[in-house]
């Protein structure tokens, strides 16, 4: 009986754990969110899809970008 009830209680956790990881990946629009291209920080990333679908136009972009670049960190050499 004992083992029984263990091996309900770890599906029920496995199964919160897999919803709660679902649920993590999802965008708030409901798409996926996706790891950022290569050499693209978290916010170039977001920026290169608003432009994409349209949210925002071309000189806007550029301007933002530009914003975000000259904020970000610089590489340190090891």
């Amino acid at each position: 009986m004992s083992l029984t009830t263990l091996v309900v209680w770890a599906l029920i956790i496995a199964a919160a754990v897999l919803v709660a990881r679902a649920y993590r990946r999802e965008g708030t629009d409901g798409r996926a969110v996706t790891a950022p291209g290569p050499g693209l920080g978290k916010g170039e990333d977001l920026l290169a899809t608003r432009f994409a679908s349209g949210e925002i136009d071309e000189e806007e972009y550029k301007r933002r970008l530009a914003v975000l670049r000259s904020h970000a960190p610089k590489p340190t050499l090891p």
